[in-house]
């Protein structure tokens, strides 16, 4: 069989370095589109700036690598795309650089998969959507959980640049009888990150603008390959997180001691994060792999 063809944008960056590693295991035949290369054996990088919509569309409409050639016909498009090439938060550029190129780059890359043909794209929302983890001030969460029905209001241009790119993918998505799922990631885990976690969970305010919540960069890995599995489901938004708090106590006695004026919609599990996990769970068959009590230091 052959394997499944897939442009991977931001291969580069915190999320994709660990993912497009897990989807090369996977069996999938990659290609990196950054703006810088990836140090990852058999995946080409292909240096472009998706803000040009002419470089997106090539980006998505060349070989793969010089094997290619081999062939004998041109290029055809991918079977997928994972878009998540952006700015990856604020204050790395200024506000207006930041929104601009998120939202651009991303109404591009899906224009150009969906009027080449792909009917598989999946893109990187955030939890930033949720509205608190860039907010001014300490803003409190309405209700817990916060599930894919929670509404989005962020103060930010990263959050609001997300919120837009949400509306392109559903967009396209109707336009063309597309699949088009967006994660909204939670806050990224590298594996030499997990250092602090035992300190986070002593001392839980620390942790409050990232909903109590992370995900492992190698278990998004994992989410991105269930998403390429799934197909039929239009648009779709998935909070991409792992299941547990980074709470040492169990989480609905937690929110209902520091939050008690916001309402528990549903029966939450015992350690369960407050950025739920639970459709992804439940819809693509999600089980991480990497909960962090397996990797903390349990002196805080």
């Amino acid at each position: 069989m052959t394997a499944k063809r897939i442009v991977f944008t931001g291969g580069t960056g915190k999320a994709g370095r660990h993912a497009v590693p897990h989807l090369k295991a996977k069996g999938y035949d990659i290609l990196n589109v950054d703006l810088k290369p990836l140090d990852c054996e058999g995946v080409n990088t292909l240096i472009a700036d998706l803000t040009d919509s002419g470089q997106a569309f090539n980006a998505l409409s060349q070989h793969f690598g010089f094997a290619g050639f081999d062939n004998g016909t041109p290029p055809s498009a991918p079977d997928a795309v994972v878009h998540f090439a952006a700015i990856p938060r604020v204050l790395i550029e200024p506000d207006n650089v930041t929104f601009a190129k998120n939202v651009v780059s991303t109404y591009n890359v899906i224009e150009a998969a969906m009027k080449l043909g792909v009917r598989k794209v999946i893109v990187a929302s955030s939890e930033t959507t949720y509205g608190v983890c860039f907010a001014e001030g300490d803003k409190d969460f309405k209700q817990f959980p916060l599930e894919e029905d929670y509404d989005s209001d962020p103060q930010d241009s990263y959050g609001l640049s997300k919120v837009c790119n949400e509306k392109t993918a559903r967009a396209f998505a109707m336009r063309y009888g597309a699949d088009i799922y967006a994660l909204r990631i939670g806050n990224v885990i590298e594996p030499h990150e997990y250092g602090p976690f035992a300190h986070y969970a002593a001392h839980p305010m620390t942790r409050k603008r990232n909903a109590w919540s992370y995900i492992d960069a190698r278990d998004l890995g994992e989410i991105v390959h269930l998403c390429l599995l799934k197909d039929g489901l239009g648009f779709q938004a998935f909070n991409a997180t792992n299941d547990t708090a980074t709470l040492n106590e169990p989480t609905e006695a937690f929110l209902k001691k520091h939050f008690p004026d916001a309402p528990i919609t549903r029966p939450m599990g015992e350690h369960e994060a407050p950025l739920s996990n639970r459709k992804a769970r439940e819809v693509l068959g999600f089980r991480e792999a990497h909960d962090w009590r397996n990797y903390a230091s349990q002196k805080a």
